[in-house]
């Protein structure tokens, strides 16, 4: 009961705050360099008050997993990666410690889910955690901000952000210990849909993606049929992009919480894996049967760190990272 009351408040957070060329983006839209004044909202209440501080304490955990030298890294904070006019549209850069300036290693990308830009998710502590373990597992951790949110999800400006933030890895990659030709992105929640370009424009230097209880399939969700287009969710939706040849899309690491509360989720998920099997596409495919949403930080088990040890070695695997011994 202590995990499924955890992932009720989870959910409730991330569901009110949840190539060799450039990446392009997959839908633009007008005012890009301006975003509209927020209404004034009424004073909270106390018990409000308690229920925001417990979201926060949620997802400033950190993950359930760690590996020696996470507190050697080095970060690179608040770099500006868009000219977005919102202060909030900032990356932090994690490096292993102890490289060459000439050492170049390949890039881990986290997209997170639909807690739009004023929460600031790349400052909490799931994404601060995840970055010191890649970087601590011998890659170059990269998490940022995006506009991507709740109730609306902001599909168009969230992947405009999203393809803003690769190409400035990519541009700035020298300077980041970064290779710029190895890169591998890991999309949480409603952050799911941000993988269709990748999956749709098959860049070489996208090697490999991961989703971790992800959206894979959102035409049967009703929250983005109430704000999207038919045909604006079916180009966000990644099974989308299995009607093609399959075999060259890049290989898919896929995590699943068995008892994920948000609506549609696994059966997006579920969806997903079926037409993948069917179209024989290279996945791998993991199930927590226990795991909530959000299980790599709020199941502190055997299960879940398997699974992101299990996620870690697929993101080496792919990206030529050898291993070495603790």
């Amino acid at each position: 009961m202590k995990h499924l009351s955890l992932s009720i408040l989870l959910v409730a957070v991330i569901m009110s705050v949840c190539f060799a060329a450039p990446f392009q983006q997959p839908v633009t839209k007008s005012s890009e360099s301006s975003l509209p004044q927020q209404s004034s909202q009424p004073t909270p209440t106390p018990q409000q008050q308690n229920r925001r501080r417990s979201m926060r304490e949620l997802v400033m955990t950190p993950v359930v997993y760690k590996v020696p030298g996470m507190e050697q890294v080095k970060v690179q904070s608040d770099l500006k990666y868009t000219n977005v006019d919102n202060p909030n549209l900032k990356m932090d850069v994690y490096i292993p410690p102890g490289l060459s300036k000439e050492t170049r290693r390949p890039a881990v990308v986290f997209i997170h889910g639909g807690a739009g830009a004023e929460n600031t998710p790349k400052d909490w502590g799931m994404y601060i955690s995840w970055g010191r373990l890649i970087a601590a597992s011998g890659m170059v951790g990269v998490t940022f901000t995006h506009r991507l949110g709740f109730p609306k999800p902001l599909l168009a400006e969230s992947a405009n952000d999203v393809a803003s933030a690769i190409n400035h890895v990519r541009a700035n990659a020298d300077s980041l210990n970064i290779d710029k030709d190895r890169i591998c992105l890991v999309a949480y929640s409603a952050g799911g849909p941000m993988l269709s370009a990748a999956m749709r424009d098959k860049p070489e230097y996208v090697r490999c993606l991961v989703a971790f209880y992800a959206f894979l399939d959102i035409q049967q969700s009703d929250l983005h049929k109430q704000h999207e287009t038919a045909e604006m969710i079916k180009i966000f939706s990644p099974i989308t992009y299995l009607a093609g040849d399959a075999s060259k899309l890049p290989p898919m690491f896929i995590a699943r919480a068995g008892r994920d509360e948000i609506p549609t989720m696994n059966d997006s998920i579920g969806r997903f894996i079926r037409e993948a099997i069917a179209r024989n596409a290279a996945m791998m495919f993991v199930n927590h049967p226990e795991g909530v949403h959000g299980f790599d930080n709020q199941n502190d088990d055997d299960r879940s760190r398997e699974i992101i040890r299990s996620a870690i070695t697929f993101m080496k695997g792919h990206l030529g990272v050898m291993e070495t011994k603790p």
